[in-house]
């Protein structure tokens, strides 16, 4: 495990943060109700695994319980990102913050959120005698425009603005540049040393012991492309978010209701399976994810059903679920990660 570069936005500083390699970035779902949790369901939370790092997005209530659950290390997460301020996306926070204290956490922990966030959290760490042996580096959103927040070689992190009752943001993730194939044949063929591999997987040329040079376009071939996942809380129907999130390799998007309820999401600011639908096919996306289900829905298969008559692949946020970013579901049960 090495360290790498790290460019933030909005931030008071540039920090290093351990990246590792990972080969398929995934969606690991942990809460997919709405304001109350159920026998079945829990608020808002989820870990997103990019290229070796572990980003969770919002923080509900049971969340470390969840962690539990499905295997994944409370230490291991890099960043948090909380869309906004309703208690059912971060009132699990500080207790997590705390947890992870007392686990001996030292790296610093990154959280990205609403501006009165910090306060929030300052407030609690003060108030309940907290010593953290970690900092927290903090790092707003903006509720009205689009920011890219953090960017690596590795990732860039962005938020963009939702419509709700009070100022909340989606997230779009994004995959840096892949390394480009080496061409075997060629790399034989002009007698390049293995040790010279790794740069020219980079896009590096190469000089022959002739001083002839090689172009990297002839040593290598395209990358595979690189994906992106975008995470839609809460909000009302809004195309405008389309420009944000276009050609998104998936998408979530909250699902509060059924479109037999679309007054209802207009009162309180939510949408409707069919609504989020005609989002992911306006945005292109290559799958849609539903989730913040009312509580009053124990079946869920009419918002699915909904939702794919206007969007084929569409998906439920089932707890304990993993959504491959650009490739197909899994089952936490069946594959605990840590």
């Amino acid at each position: 495990m090495g360290q790498k570069y790290i460019k933030l936005f909005g931030g008071d500083s540039i920090n290093n943060c351990n990246i590792e390699t990972e080969l398929v970035p995934e969606v690991n779902i942990l809460g997919s109700s709405s304001a109350v949790p159920t026998r079945e369901r829990h608020p808002s939370a989820q870990i997103v695994r990019l290229n070796g790092l572990k980003i969770m997005i919002d923080c509900g209530e049971g969340t470390q319980s969840q962690l539990l659950k499905y295997g994944i290390r409370q230490t291991g997460i890099d960043y948090i990102c909380i869309s906004h301020l309703h208690g059912d996306h971060y009132f699990g926070l500080i207790g997590l913050i705390s947890t992870m204290s007392l686990m001996g956490r030292q790296q610093d922990l990154h959280i990205i959120g609403p501006p009165e966030l910090k306060t929030i959290l300052d407030l609690q760490i003060l108030h309940g005698g907290m010593s953290l042996k970690f900092q927290l580096l903090f790092y707003p959103t903006h509720p009205n425009e689009f920011k890219k927040i953090i960017e690596t070689p590795h990732f860039e992190l962005s938020s963009f603005p939702l419509k709700h009752r009070i100022h909340c943001t989606g997230f779009l993730l994004k995959e840096g540049p892949k390394e480009r194939h080496l061409d075997i044949d060629k790399m034989k063929q002009y007698n390049v040393p293995v040790n010279q591999y790794k740069i020219i997987k980079s896009g590096a040329d190469f000089i022959t012991t002739d001083g002839i040079t090689i172009k990297n376009h002839e040593l290598t071939n395209e990358p595979d492309p690189s994906h992106s996942y975008a995470y839609c809380s809460d909000t009302i129907f809004d195309p405008e978010i389309v420009e944000y999130i276009k050609n998104a390799d998936l998408l979530y998007h909250e699902s509060t209701y059924l479109k037999n309820m679309e007054d209802r999401a207009i009162q309180y600011f939510h949408s409707t399976a069919e609504q989020a639908a005609r989002i992911a096919l306006m945005a292109n996306v290559g799958k849609l994810i539903i989730g913040h289900f009312s509580s009053r829905y124990e079946n869920l298969q009419p918002l699915l059903d909904e939702a794919r008559e206007v969007f084929p692949n569409s998906e439920l946020a089932i707890e304990g679920e993993k959504f491959s970013i650009g490739t197909e579901v899994e089952t936490l049960e069946n594959s605990k990660i840590s």
